[in-house]
């Protein structure tokens, strides 16, 4: 397949476009603002009742988030076997897509008296977007030359950020401004939100759908027994890590910052709006905010790891969270929050596409099961979202303050950065390989 081409480069950034307003809506604003509202109406506590558990609300999203990903990281190895196998890898992407599409739109029915139900949906949502993501990223590497990498990882998250925001922006004025709407009850615009998240997602979805090589089976033969096989390609990948010892350590510093990462993306709207007491609107106007100034963030990491390398970009990166945590630990105050909140903006979606395109660039060369290799990456991520997410929830529900959550991901954020120093520069990296050869 040609590379670079600008017609399939264009329709695969398309869907950071479609799916990206998950992670926004559902997952970072709207979402957790109603799940707070609704869980504490409906027990009149913070406390919930889990099957005979009473357990805080935060913890109890927090735990959500990290048993979806535990299942995404037991699924993805099967699904990328076959679909390696069998070239269906993009059936796969849009069966992850539709069931986490249909899974928000679901969620229209979330009121108190469906809280439980809801929240399973939510995590079934999670595991719809992440499934899809695997295969998504795989396509990277097959549609694009190295020296792009960076550059389209960017214009992806991006155009992601873009295209949620723009949707958040509906869905605010209609929670603002409901009567506009003729929009009597006052719940009705948030779960009309949830609605918009899925048809935005299938629809948009259908651009890379229509573009994107299905993809072809593998010249390996094939074992009668998939469920192995899932297992035996994660086990090759990881034999293979033996021979690339700066794909290995980079995947070591990938877990561990990630940890830190994604769980603040997770659960910094909880946070403010638990422990800083901070009105809905307010919120989600901040989120708002994070996504505008990630459009920035994006492209300005993509920029700088042109002039220092991504191993020194994804360090700075790093430096800046620590950063991030040290201060919300001692933040009290509205404004303190909007400022660090501009922060999380600028690192953010920069270190996640940074990160993307830093993996692409350490696969070895003449790779052609893309699709292990990035379930092996996707399985790294979400391992590292389902500990991250239960060592928050664990230490809030602990010590009843997620304050000193902050601080276990403080610590996180500082063993990562420890492990990104032993990687060196992308330009020594290929000044040793030239010279072996």
């Amino acid at each position: 397949m040609q590379k670079n081409n600008p017609r399939i480069v264009n329709a695969w950034c398309m869907y950071d476009w479609a799916n990206s307003v998950h992670a926004l809506v559902i997952v970072s604003s709207i979402f957790p603002v109603y799940f707070s509202a609704t869980a504490l109406s409906a027990s009149g506590s913070p406390e919930i009742n889990f099957f005979g558990f009473s357990v805080k609300s935060s913890v109890l999203f927090s735990y959500t988030v990290s048993s979806a990903f535990l299942i995404t990281a037991a699924l993805i190895p099967l699904c990328t076997a076959i679909a390696d196998y069998t070239g269906r890898k993009k059936s796969f992407m849009k069966f992850f897509c539709y069931l986490g599409a249909i899974s928000c739109m679901l969620l229209f029915f979330f009121t108190k008296d469906t809280l439980i139900p809801s929240l399973l949906l939510f995590g079934l949502s999670l595991i719809g977007w992440s499934g899809s993501i695997v295969f998504y990223d795989s396509y990277l590497p097959e549609i694009a030359t190295e020296e792009n990498y960076d550059r389209y990882s960017a214009r992806g998250f991006s155009m992601g950020y873009f295209g949620s925001v723009l949707l958040l922006l509906f869905n605010l004025s209609m929670i603002l401004f409901p009567h506009f709407y003729g929009i009597e009850n006052k719940a009705i615009p948030a779960r009309i939100s949830f609605f918009t998240v899925g048809v935005w997602w299938i629809l948009f979805a259908q651009i890379p759908f229509r573009y994107l090589p299905a993809g072809k089976p593998s010249a390996r033969s094939v074992q009668s027994n998939w469920f192995f096989n899932g297992f035996q390609e994660l086990k090759k990948v990881y034999g293979q890590l033996q021979d690339q010892p700066y794909l290995a350590k980079f995947l070591s510093a990938f877990f561990i910052y990630t940890m830190g990462l994604r769980t603040v993306m997770y659960v910094a709207t909880i946070f403010g709006a638990t422990e800083l007491k901070l009105p809905s609107q307010s919120l989600i106007i901040t989120v708002l905010l994070i996504q505008l100034v990630g459009i920035v963030g994006s492209f300005a990491f993509a920029w700088l790891s042109g002039q220092i390398g991504n191993i020194y970009a994804l360090m700075i990166g790093v430096v800046i969270w620590i950063g991030i945590c040290t201060g919300a630990y001692y933040t009290t105050e509205a404004m303190e929050f909007y400022i660090l909140a501009c922060t999380v903006g600028m690192v953010m979606g920069g270190l996640q596409s940074l990160s993307r395109a830093t993996y692409s660039k350490l696969l070895p060369e003449q790779t052609t099961d893309t699709a292990s290799y990035f379930s092996f990456y996707d399985v790294t991520e979400k391992l590292a979202i389902v500990l991250g997410t239960f060592i928050y929830g664990f230490v809030d529900q602990f010590t009843g303050s997620m304050r000193y959550s902050i601080l276990a991901l403080l610590v996180i954020f500082i063993f990562g950065l420890i492990l990104l120093a032993r990687i060196p520069s992308r330009k020594v990296y290929r000044f040793e390989l030239e010279s072996q050869d």
